[in-house]
């Protein structure tokens, strides 16, 4: 079976519609996506809710270390973790 993705249309509005800010503030909170906000028809700002402002951040923290982890195996900081277990099991004798 094919797997289903979930696309998110943007939302795009005119700034003029910032006036209704309860609005507004239901449209973040429903949408894990941004809403762009238009200004004489070009691209101005960009607003979202809190959980997905949160979730963003998050996913840029992972990116974050897993580009820090990748660093580190190239400069040889990172040893294969078979061979470290093998290695402590016998300097311990396991």
């Amino acid at each position: 079976m094919a797997r289903k993705e979930c696309v998110y249309i943007p939302r795009i509005i005119p700034i003029r519609d910032l006036k209704n800010t309860t609005e507004i503030s239901k449209m973040c909170n429903e949408s894990p996506e941004l809403v762009y906000i238009t200004k004489n028809g070009y691209g101005d700002m960009v607003i979202m809710g809190m959980k997905a402002y949160e979730e963003k951040l998050y996913m840029l923290d992972v990116y974050s270390r897993l580009a820090q982890a990748e660093e580190e195996i190239h400069e040889g900081k990172a040893i294969d973790a078979r061979k470290a277990l093998k290695d402590l099991k016998a300097k311990y004798g396991l």
